[in-house]
């Protein structure tokens, strides 16, 4: 085989090469060429998904603790409803208006400071002021159960003033 043979064989490798789709031809690390490429089809239209609602259920224990909030907090030896509280209760006296068939129990809770009988005393005044609070915002007392734990189930452990707060509360559960 000659010079003009090699150059003619060399020369049609070339045009062929150059001729393929670059998009369908795959190249190795070493320059040489592999099979073509296969490419995946479209995928096929789907129809739209409806977005998927976020936060919880309306009417739901969950919804009620989110968005509402279950607790309110008293002063030292206290049992009167402050402004913040009342802004909590307002917003559960709303959400209780809508949904009419919730029934709640309202527990009363104290600090570990005195005897048992004074925080058992106390937490029920705490209870039926938030009770009464939302008897007066237009709901039925007959949906509205209360009792004291006075300071037997703290939220906060610890003898401060930071877990005393904590623990001196009105909490609201939904049944």
């Amino acid at each position: 085989m000659g010079i003009r043979s090699l150059l003619f064989v060399a020369a049609s490798l070339v045009l062929a090469a150059c001729a393929q789709d670059p998009d369908t031809t795959e190249t190795s690390g070493a320059g040489t060429t592999t099979a073509p490429a296969v490419t995946a089809p479209a995928p096929a239209a789907t129809a739209p998904v409806a977005p998927v609602a976020a936060g919880p259920v309306p009417g739901s224990e969950e919804e009620f603790l989110v968005e509402v909030g279950d607790r309110v907090f008293f002063d030292y030896e206290r049992s009167d409803i402050s402004e913040e509280a009342r802004l909590t209760l307002d917003r559960q006296a709303l959400w209780l208006n809508r949904y009419t068939d919730i029934t709640v129990v309202i527990e009363g809770h104290c600090d570990e400071r005195g005897t048992r009988e004074y925080n058992l005393a106390l937490g029920e005044r705490r209870a039926n002021a938030v009770r009464q609070y939302l008897i007066a915002s237009g709901i039925d007392a007959a949906r509205i159960e209360t009792i004291s734990y006075g300071k037997e189930r703290p939220v906060a452990l610890g003898s401060d003033e930071a877990s005393w707060a904590l623990n001196r509360r009105g909490v609201t559960v939904i049944n």
